[in-house]
């Protein structure tokens, strides 16, 4: 199993199950993840990071629901053979650009300011999963 690194900001205001999901579909999207890899055991990511167990059971069942994890009674969570549907991540990556469009243009922004923050964090993460590697091939 691979040494997963999860960071949680309780101050983000994004509920942790969804930061969870997050980091674990960023992980496999950079293919620090693959197709088959488990995922750190409840019990464990419960101690390491300090959170309710039942808060990892809602992430997981969340990703086994939209097809990214598979989970085997006893056995754990494993990546789903099927996560890498490039339709459907369009689609799910449409669904999200349609609800910050929605949102930005609610706040007033212009589609350059919205435009310019996506590739601040397109950028960021970019760094981290560098950032990342580097510190597992150590």
């Amino acid at each position: 199993m691979k040494n997963l690194f999860y960071h949680i900001d309780v101050y983000s205001g994004l509920p942790v199950y969804r930061q969870l999901m997050d980091q674990t579909k960023h992980y496999i999207a950079s293919g620090t993840l693959l197709l088959g890899d488990q995922l750190p055991s409840i019990r464990e990511l419960s101690t390491r990071l300090s959170i309710n167990p039942a808060t990892i059971v809602k992430a997981y069942s969340e990703l086994q629901t939209s097809g990214v994890v598979e989970i085997k009674q006893g056995k754990g969570a494993f990546v789903a053979q099927g996560c890498r549907d490039v339709q459907g991540q369009k689609l799910q990556v449409g669904k999200i650009a349609r609800q910050l469009a929605v949102e930005s243009q609610q706040l007033g922004l212009e589609l350059e300011e919205a435009q310019d923050l996506l590739e601040e964090e397109w950028i960021r993460l970019g760094r981290e999963t560098s950032h990342r590697k580097g510190m597992q091939a150590h």
